[in-house]
């Protein structure tokens, strides 16, 4: 089960740089890009609402990729934790 949620978390965060990445540079953007926006804006609207935008830079992305980082090493490891102790 951690090991499943921790690939979850580590597609999610490849997710988050490609959508970043497109936002930076147009031209790569496609029908694909419609799809990648459906999986990550909706996590990150609720912390743009707490922080929003500062001179054009979202701090609610950078909030979130460290996040997705942080739990996508955590998980697993708390996983195996529990399962080698029983």
């Amino acid at each position: 089960m951690g090991q499943a949620l921790g690939l979850i978390l580590k597609v999610f965060w490849v997710a988050m740089i490609l959508y970043a990445v497109v936002s930076w540079v147009p031209s790569l953007q496609g029908r694909w890009t419609y799809y990648v926006a459906r999986i990550v804006e909706p996590v990150l609207m609720p912390i743009r609402r707490i922080i929003p935008p500062v001179g054009g830079l979202d701090i609610a992305f950078l909030v979130v990729i460290i996040l997705v980082g942080w739990l996508s090493t955590k998980i697993p490891s708390a996983a195996c934790a529990v399962y080698y102790s029983q």
